[in-house]
């Protein structure tokens, strides 16, 4: 058990946005890899995606980036420089069952990007980040800055001593 003290919310979000453009490189690769498999006919002329499994594979490998790092090491490359980490309540390591509700929770979000067909593609993409600030907020007024996620895992983000 360690004693170290729940970290602050600002470098929760310096650390997201740091793993925001290691999803970004992620997503890139996984992309290219897919225009390999398909010999470059992922999409259409139109722009229509042709391979039904690429957003799946998409979701598939950016959610196991995130669940084997907090599982693993209990950080994330982007939490890595601002020294935080993602432990039980107790300071323990995250367990699989701990990070795949963590990880649920935090995915929520993506769904709101199905309201497109009921509204324009500019609300369907700030959508999910409106729900993730939602998650978010409680980290800036909860004595031990969990958000939301942490608090259905029963996780938290704790300094490095």
């Amino acid at each position: 058990m360690t004693t170290t003290m729940p970290a602050p919310a600002w470098r929760r979000f310096a650390a997201i946005v740091y793993d925001a453009l290691a999803v970004v490189a992620i997503v890139m690769v996984v992309g290219l890899l897919a225009q390999f498999a398909t010999g470059g006919s992922l999409f259409d002329a139109k722009g229509h995606l042709l391979a039904w499994w690429y957003q799946p594979l998409q979701g598939l490998v950016v959610g196991t980036y995130f669940l084997v790092s907090w599982v693993r090491g209990g950080q994330t490359l982007g939490m890595r420089p601002w020294r935080i980490r993602v432990t039980d309540t107790q300071g323990r390591p995250a367990t699989w069952r701990r990070g795949f509700v963590r990880l649920a929770v935090t995915a929520l979000p993506l769904l709101l990007v199905t309201l497109y067909p009921l509204t324009s593609l500019k609300i369907a993409l700030w959508a999910p980040i409106a729900g993730w600030a939602a998650l978010l907020l409680p980290a800036f007024v909860d004595r031990r800055r969990r958000a939301v996620h942490d608090m259905l895992a029963g996780t938290e983000i704790r300094n490095l001593s």
